[in-house]
């Protein structure tokens, strides 16, 4: 008789060197192998811990409305009208422009939960260690602007409607041509916009949580109030297109969607300092697919309703909110408004203007920038540069600001969806992303290709700007002629031509993405 030998059980596969993982594909660094090199790593900077990526659906979705639901958001649909369209051609142009950012949006957001790292290093996969601060600060730069021009308008807003309530706030003494009170309410907002970030990336998930729900209810109530008092819509609805839909159409709507687009493709490349604390992919991709194109269309139909409302109570179409809800007497309504106005600004200021160039100073000078450091820098330099000017008429807004900014990110965006995606196919060396002389190190610290696909992507992206005779600052014939049939496309030709380039200079040769323990293997 023989005896029967049990077969051996088989091994289970031992963890990649360095890193810990979870069943849902999320990827850590072991406590064992956190670099400590702090040219280029703090706490802030290195991977969020598996347990505490605990960002949900509703955590998504809740950012999204938080964001979208502000006065600039509000005002995208007036500024298209003016621009000549009616109110059907405007809130399209802005859902589709949120459709088709929503895509990189979820490509460069895959990186978060899985590898817990902010955008700027990200970046360091495709523009080396010291190369990302090229994409990073051109990135934060933007958010500066964004930042003094949201909170330049959430300080005017708290302005007039505390004007209604107290009176004389108006005639005040004036210090640099503007009353004393609009500089104080302009400070003291600004001061709560980064006591709140100061508190860190939990605190601002709390404030989003609530603030979403919050400021939804207050611009149904405008809506609703607008009714009661019109009796039904005005005449604004029924007001047909200056443009039509033939020819004199698509020249205005390719540059406008190009500009709507803009609007987030902020957003769409550090997505990843927000998706670095989801609890998983799903949650990323079904919060921002609910979050964002959802609620900007509709905050667009919004707008045009309530403006419409007005023009039938008032005899004209009053587009600011906030002007609109001053024209009432109700203290109560006022003080309400306030609120709204206050969380409505915070919510979006705080999270797509500071977070963002906090992480990406920080990634500068990792050993003397934090993420908190980098906040009041933002703060400040929002302040200095005074970047509100750039609202001044559609023309400089839409197409100068929102354009030449929607064509350098996309570019690098185009850059950063090839090397992640096609180039990496989602596999990167965690440490690596640290470690100089790592196989992120390329030349010194910097990759060639992703800087000559930027140099290249950028000059067709925008080298053909140009502006109307009076109304802009570029040349009517383009800052470089022949590229000046590119110029209304911007975002897209910055995108894809990148794109197309990096993979194209990158070539399979040199990246032998082998699907070892260690990640990917490139040299």
């Amino acid at each position: 008789m023989t005896s029967t030998v049990p077969p051996t059980p088989p091994t289970p596969p031992l963890p990649p060197q360095g890193r810990t993982s979870d069943p849902s594909g999320r990827i850590g660094l072991a406590p064992d192998a956190v670099p400590t090199d702090n040219r280029f790593v703090n706490e802030d900077l290195l991977p969020v811990p598996l347990e505490r990526r605990r960002w949900t659906t509703y955590n998504f979705a809740a950012l999204w409305v938080g964001m979208a639901h502000n006065i600039p958001s509000w005002l995208l649909a007036s500024g298209l009208v003016a621009l000549g369209m009616d109110w059907k051609q405007a809130v399209f142009t802005i859902a589709l422009a949120n459709l088709i950012v929503l895509g990189p949006m979820l490509l460069t957001g895959h990186a978060g939960p899985k590898y817990g790292i902010p955008f700027p290093v990200l970046a360091r996969a495709s523009f080396g260690l010291r190369g990302a601060n090229l994409p990073a600060l051109i990135r934060a730069a933007v958010a500066c602007a964004w930042f003094g021009i949201q909170t330049w308008i959430g300080g005017v807003g708290i302005f007039t409607l505390l004007g209604k309530v107290f009176g004389g706030w108006a005639t005040a003494s004036g210090i640099g041509g503007q009353p004393w009170t609009l500089w104080l309410c302009f400070i003291l907002f600004w001061a709560l916009e980064l006591a709140i970030i100061h508190r860190g990336m939990d605190a601002l998930r709390r404030f989003e949580n609530w603030a979403a729900p919050f400021v939804i209810v207050g611009a149904v109530v405008l809506l609703v109030w607008v009714a009661v008092e019109a009796g039904g819509f005005g005449p604004l609805l029924d007001q047909p297109s200056r443009l039509g839909w033939g020819k004199e159409f698509w020249p205005v709507f390719f540059p406008s969607l190009m500009g709507m687009i803009a609007f987030w493709a902020t957003l769409s490349l550090n997505i990843p300092d927000f998706t670095r604390f989801g609890a998983g992919q799903r949650a990323q991709i079904r919060g921002q697919s609910l979050g964002l194109p959802t609620t900007m269309t509709l905050f667009a139909l919004l707008s045009v309703l309530v403006t419409s409302g007005s023009q039938a109570v008032y005899g004209e179409a009053i587009w600011d909110p906030v002007q609109l809800v001053a024209r009432t007497d109700n203290v109560f309504g006022l003080l309400y408004a306030l609120v709204t106005v206050l969380v409505a600004t915070v919510s979006v200021n705080i999270a797509a203007n500071v977070v963002s160039p906090a992480y990406d100073l920080a990634n500068l000078a990792p050993k003397l920038i934090n993420f908190r450091t980098g906040a009041l820098i933002t703060g400040v330099v929002g302040v200095v540069i005074m970047p509100w000017k750039l609202t001044g008429t559609p023309e400089l807004y839409i197409f100068t600001w929102l354009g030449l900014v929607g064509g350098l990110l996309g570019t690098v965006a185009g850059i950063l969806i090839a090397d992640y995606w096609i180039v990496r196919r989602t596999v990167l060396d965690l440490a690596d992303l640290y470690r100089p002389g790592g196989r992120y190190w390329y030349v010194n610290g910097w990759n060639w290709r992703a800087v000559l696909a930027f140099v290249v992507g950028g000059v067709l992206a925008i080298g053909g700007s140009h502006s109307a005779p009076g109304t802009g600052p570029f040349p009517a014939d383009g800052l470089i002629p022949v590229l000046k049939p590119l110029a209304d496309y911007g975002w897209a030709v910055g995108l894809a031509s990148s794109l197309v380039l990096y993979v194209v200079l990158s070539g399979r040769a040199d990246v032998t993405a082998a699907p070892t323990s260690y990640g990917s293997a490139e040299h």
